[in-house]
């Protein structure tokens, strides 16, 4: 397969895909990392990174210069010894440009398909008006009406209206396109923590997964990683005064200010940033696409970080007219 290294052909039986890059609350990514570490799943192919992404930059470490590693796109294989169902496991350290993305897609899509995979599963985030405290749902979505119909069973939310942008919703649309089955299990983050990793979204969609597919898996260390997490949000809580004790639920004017101090303390996947610089890109060419940069700035609560660059896009612009 053109692009796809294969390291090995393993006998699988019956096997599923699931995939996962980073996103909102890192809860795909550590999710499947995670399984990958618990199985104990092994590498057996890798997607080579150079027609899908490209470098932006250079990283300094120890006033260091050094060109980055460009992501990683890897294929793990697990065995079930107690079930009918193998599992492949596909995990990217960033999204491809959405240019790149059906290809991309295509290629996660022919491995699958050069395995007998039928069903693809996905993770994902739901950013939900709901506190940190609380125990996150999972909601669920599929190519079919008797899939959702299937999984109503395991204790999950159908999402019945909306949207999953990114690679999630158009890998899922190209499998079914092309004949595969597929869901995507996605774990409720609060609104407030879209750019802070969120073990427990992490934890609930593996919890998820091991109904469906009955997998036995040690939670202990999201558990952890959920405690401390929690820990440190309350922390900024108390010091905005807003912590989980207050008399009245958080309003939108709160939120916007807890997002805007969370913002300051953490830092947006490469994906985005790269997203973000390419419209910074379009923009400066064409002021129309600032609207779409400024949408994109706003979902990632990133404006004030940027806000000098986006203000001068239109001083610039404006130099042009004249």
């Amino acid at each position: 397969m053109e692009g796809t290294k294969i390291l090995k052909r393993p006998r699988l039986k019956n096997p599923y895909m699931i995939v996962a890059w980073p996103g909102m609350g890192e809860v795909a990514f550590k999710a499947a990392t995670y399984l990958v570490d618990k199985l104990g799943a092994e590498e057996f192919a890798e997607i080579l990174p150079e027609d899908y992404f490209y470098l932006t930059g250079i990283t300094i470490q120890k006033g260091i210069l050094d060109l980055p590693q460009l992501p990683y796109n890897k294929f793990y294989f697990w065995k079930n010894k107690t079930g009918k169902n193998d599992l492949i496991i596909f995990i990217s350290s960033a999204q491809p440009d959405l240019a790149k993305a059906e290809e991309y897609s295509k290629n996660i899509l022919q491995l699958a398909k050069s395995f007998k995979v039928k069903t693809i599963m996905s993770f994902a985030a739901m950013p939900q008006p709901i506190d940190h405290t609380q125990e996150p749902r999972v909601w669920f979505t599929a190519t079919s009406a008797d899939l959702n119909n299937s999984l109503k069973k395991y204790n999950l939310s159908l999402l019945s209206e909306g949207q999953i942008s990114g690679m999630n919703g158009i890998l899922l649309g190209i499998a079914k396109k092309e004949g595969l089955m597929g869901l995507c299990l996605l774990g409720e983050i609060p609104l407030y923590t879209i750019q802070i990793e969120n073990p427990k979204a992490s934890q609930a969609v593996l919890e998820a997964l091991s109904r469906i597919f009955g997998l036995k898996i040690d939670f202990s260390g999201l558990v952890d990683q959920g405690h401390i997490m929690e820990g440190e949000i309350n922390k900024l809580l108390d010091y905005l005064k807003l912590g989980p004790q207050a008399a009245t639920p958080i309003g939108e004017e709160e939120i916007e200010k807890i997002k805007k101090s969370l913002s300051q303390l953490t830092r947006l996947p490469v994906s985005v940033k790269e997203k973000i610089e390419k419209l910074f890109e379009a923009a400066s060419a064409d002021i129309a696409k600032a609207n779409e940069l400024k949408s994109e700035l706003d979902r990632w609560s990133a404006y004030k970080e940027y806000e000098d660059r986006f203000l001068d896009l239109f001083k610039k612009s404006k130099e042009k007219g004249n």
